[in-house]
């Protein structure tokens, strides 16, 4: 239970990629995290890809980044409608301020690009979303997950252990 007293936000929109949206979700409760599913006020429920539902804990406008030690950013096509969300783009954005960590995954690329905080920064994602990523200054690596500070990104499913490992290393501290 090595992030017991940590709080965790997980990002949820319509259209996610399940195992990365519920393999963090999981791995972050095993290890004895406090792990909300937040989302747009309103919605009570968001469905996967292939209809596979996830039950919202918060709404994005009723809480704030300093309740939070990190945020998890599923793919999926999710992320293209989270940047859309002015509040979501705040939590992530905010938490990246404080010195949170902020952890991506496949096309959740799109929700840092938008939030303002890739640039400069070294950072990978699924190839299809690697150009909006070069356009917006991040320094792409295509590796299985790459830290560059409170940033922690990763390609896609099969990185997900890696990306699971490197998001618990950094909030062990």
């Amino acid at each position: 239970m090595v992030l017991q007293g940590k709080r965790i936000a997980v990002l949820a929109e319509n259209d996610y990629h399940e195992t990365e949206l519920w393999y963090p979700l999981l791995r972050m409760q095993e290890e004895g995290a406090d792990v909300r599913v937040i989302g747009m006020k309103g919605v009570k429920e968001y469905t996967s890809k292939h209809g596979f539902p996830v039950a919202v804990d918060s709404y994005a406008s009723e809480v704030s980044a300093d309740e939070f030690d990190a945020i998890i950013i599923p793919g999926g096509f999710a992320p293209d409608r989270m940047r859309r969300h002015q509040p979501m783009l705040g939590i992530v954005k905010g938490v990246y301020e404080k010195g949170g960590i902020v952890a991506a995954i496949c096309h959740a690329g799109w929700v840092l690009i938008s939030a303002g905080i890739v640039k400069g920064k070294k950072a990978t994602c699924v190839s299809a979303i690697k150009d909006d990523m070069v356009n917006a200054g991040a320094r792409y690596v295509d590796a299985e997950v790459v830290r560059d500070g409170n940033l922690i990104t990763s390609r896609g499913p099969k990185d997900l252990p890696a990306f699971c490992r490197v998001i618990i290393e950094a909030l062990r501290k």
